[in-house]
């Protein structure tokens, strides 16, 4: 429509006539019209916000084996469990070290095996309730006095062909969980698995049961007892999965996937750090989804964490040290 046929018909209307632009609005061109609408320019989605890293704040070194590390909170003391050697050989050459939060060592052989009465092979997961301090020692697991390192208490699960204890949690009833990797070792230091994968539980009346079992667990290493969730993380070793389970349930279920080789797991308020051997990292599974925390240490060991500073303790157990990270 031209704009001189356009006025002369609201003259007739008796309505004054004004410009007229020759190309009507988008919304009334005819679909055969030849128009080339340029879009307007979208915005980059605002990549989000890496979170704050960690920072490294302290190296202790002179370890051998370095296998858990434990914050006491009641001491304010961390526990350093050292294998030194072979982690199935029954030397009795193993011990716990006690370090202070400022990265001093307060005493390398606090217990020793083979001295002041104390057996001590290949020290693992370290776990405490009150003043007893519980140590996963290859088929038994020994509880020891943690003001003085007395030894207080053996339990051997040697009888149900524990092969490869690891870790320990210690349920609010006070009852054990322990994992079996169900790993060893040939002559020339390749791992062989011949299971089976599970997880024990002692009781406070030292009765030893199999809670569960099963090719699901994935050569359990790491376990931990989540209060607030009332049910433990467990993760493999031989797997790529975050799991959880409950006293009862025939099979954990799978929580979260990262890159496997997993060793430590700890509650961190509302964290949950993993250590994994794969990708020589500490990850955050809070929403499920892996959030690289710490990155860049190698054979990252059964991490333990100090609530009280915000810290994650790293044993390196091929480096023989314990690498001491504040969380933001």
């Amino acid at each position: 429509m031209k704009t001189t046929l356009l006025c002369v018909s609201l003259v007739a209307l008796g309505v004054a006539c004004q410009r007229v632009d020759r190309t009507p609005p988008a919304s009334d061109t005819p679909a055969t019209a030849d128009t080339t609408v340029t879009p307007a320019p979208v915005a980059a989605p605002t990549p989000p916000t890496p979170p704050p890293a960690a920072t490294k704040v302290a190296v202790v070194e002179g370890f051998l084996t370095p296998e858990s590390v434990l914050h006491d909170p009641a001491q304010d003391i961390y526990f350093v469990s050292n294998i030194n050697g072979s982690p199935t050989a029954k030397d009795n050459n193993g011990f716990i070290s006690r370090v202070r939060p400022d990265g001093a060592v307060e005493n390398l052989k606090f217990i020793e095996g083979g001295h002041g009465g104390v057996t001590l092979n290949a020290p693992k997961g370290l776990a405490i309730r009150g003043d007893t301090l519980w140590v996963a020692d290859i088929d038994v697991v020994r509880a020891f006095d943690a003001k003085t390192g007395a030894a207080r208490d053996t339990v051997s699960l040697a009888s149900l062909g524990a092969i490869f204890l690891n870790d320990i949690a210690i349920a609010q009833t006070g009852a054990l969980y322990i994992t079996d990797t169900g790993i060893r070792f040939d002559d020339v230091g390749n791992v062989l698995h011949p299971g089976p994968d599970r997880i024990f539980r002692v009781g406070s009346d030292r009765q030893v049961t199999v809670a569960v079992r099963g090719d699901t667990l994935g050569r359990p290493n790491g376990i931990t007892l989540d209060s607030v969730g009332k049910r433990f993380i467990v993760v493999q070793f031989g797997g790529r999965s975050v799991l959880a389970w409950k006293p009862g349930d025939k099979a954990p279920s799978v929580i979260a996937k990262g890159p496997g080789g997993f060793d430590g797991v700890e509650i961190a308020g509302s964290r949950m750090l993993v250590s994994s051997w794969s990708d020589s990292t500490v990850s955050s599974y809070e929403t499920g989804q892996e959030v690289k925390v710490i990155t860049g240490v190698p054979s990252p060991a059964d991490i333990g964490y100090d609530g009280k500073r915000k810290r994650v303790l790293i044993p390196v157990f091929s480096g023989n040290r314990v690498e001491i990270w504040q969380l933001p």
